[in-house]
């Protein structure tokens, strides 16, 4: 199998050709869009139009709502879990599958029809390893990196180095800062720099036919994620922290705001959802691995600080 190596933020617009062989591979060279652009299938990020927020009307029950609280840093290899946390609502509403799942059945039931979280179908205690904290920043700390604001467009970039974006940009989401004035780690990764860390990184075994894999990396705050968009199908891998996903089929368009953070749609609209109109929903863990078919929408929240990685499917 050829890997290639994903430069956007969350779709395998940009990709670059990697190398044969197990794991997750980095492309030789300094990644530039305008160098990289067209080097593989890519599918676009779908852009709503900028309609206004739209409530669907009250819910009965009391719905947990997350707001990010600070905590000390945890020791050890959990210290990338540096900002805080936000509380869970455990509802989960998407299917289950473990390691039996078999290959065969994963495209019959699974690959054009409907999101699973996968158990147990890798390790990635290696690569966990080096992504702590105090590895990434001795390994890392004076590239710089490119962040993407967290709105569903994602205009804007900015380049700071990696120990300026640990050290003072990645904090808990202020409920009240826009999408599109956050900034967010996630993708537009230099595989001359990082692809050493990420030969270690064991991609999920399933593949849809007439496709090719790109990655991205990213690291967040508590509270922090990316609103509703779609794009084509791929994986999503939690390496530490917890994240929260929001899925709706192609044909449910979900009522929110390009511009607004999912804390705040979670806030204001996700209340006010009857049950009908609630979009499947589960919280990632460390180990478990989600699959997305092409073109369903969906949006994610970080409940802890978090490390991930998503393998897309262009």
């Amino acid at each position: 199998m050829t890997a290639s190596t994903v430069c956007s933020r969350c779709m395998p617009g940009i990709v670059v050709p990697g190398v044969s062989g197990a794991g997750l591979h980095g492309g030789g060279g300094a990644v530039a869009a305008a160098a990289a652009a067209g080097l593989g299938p890519a599918r676009r990020l779908h852009r709503p139009s900028g309609r206004r927020l739209v409530r669907a009307g009250d819910a009965p029950g009391a719905v947990l709502v997350p707001v990010p609280v600070p905590v000390p840093m945890p020791s050890g290899v959990s210290r990338c879990r540096v900002a805080g946390t936000v509380p869970e609502e455990p509802r989960c509403t998407v299917e289950r599958a473990d390691a039996s799942l078999t290959y065969s059945l994963f495209l019959q039931r699974f690959a054009f029809s409907r999101p699973v979280i996968l158990g147990g179908v890798t390790d990635n205690s290696a690569f966990r390893a080096l992504c702590t904290r105090e590895k990434l920043l001795a390994a890392f700390g004076p590239f710089p990196v490119r962040l993407s604001t967290a709105n569903t467009y994602s205009y804007r970039k900015v380049d700071v180095p990696f120990q300026e974006y640990v050290e003072h940009l990645l904090k808990p989401q202020d409920p009240a800062r826009l999408g599109s004035d956050t900034l967010y780690f996630f993708g537009d990764n230099n595989f001359t720099e990082w692809g050493p860390l990420f030969q270690h990184y064991v991609p999920p075994p399933f593949r849809i036919p007439g496709t090719s894999p790109a990655y991205s990396f990213g690291i967040a705050g508590s509270g922090s994620g990316v609103p509703f968009h779609w794009h084509g199908p791929g994986f999503s891998e939690v390496i530490f922290g917890r994240k929260r996903w929001f899925l709706y089929p192609p044909d449910q368009t979900p009522h929110f705001h390009p511009n607004e953070t999912t804390l705040a749609w979670l806030q204001h609209t996700y209340p006010t959802l009857p049950p009908a109109l609630r979009p499947l929903e589960c919280t990632l863990r460390p180990g478990e691995v989600l699959y997305f078919p092409d073109r369903w929408w969906h949006a994610t929240l970080n409940l802890d600080t978090s490390v991930f990685i998503s393998t897309f499917l262009g």
